[in-house]
């Protein structure tokens, strides 16, 4: 697979910088350097030797983890009684190597 198939988007919320914010307190506090977490949408049959070698790449870092996990679809409905599902999806939380950063814009 292609790094640029691998990799759909990168995941910027609010809850995913409050993690940061609080990993890097964590760090501080216990005098460790801190590591930045990043988290992708990435296609859901990328595994995570795809993903790690895609991320350092694209991005050209180092990644020291990867964690993934398949997001199921949620039910929506729409003006009638009629159910459909959102689609499912996988997210992966990046972890990079000391030192290393990568700058979202």
């Amino acid at each position: 697979m292609s790094p640029f198939d691998v990799i759909k988007t990168v995941r910027l919320t609010e809850k995913v910088m409050a993690v940061q914010e609080y990993n890097d307190a964590a760090a501080e506090r216990l005098g460790r350097e801190t590591r930045q977490q990043v988290h992708l949408v990435t296609d859901t049959r990328a595994d995570k030797n795809d993903i790690r070698r895609a991320v350092e790449i694209l991005f050209k870092v180092k990644v020291d983890r990867v964690n993934t996990m398949n997001v199921s679809g949620r039910l929506r409905r729409k003006r009638t009684r009629h159910e459909g599902r959102t689609p499912r999806w996988k997210k992966a939380i990046v972890t990079l190597k000391p030192g290393d950063q990568i700058t979202l814009t």
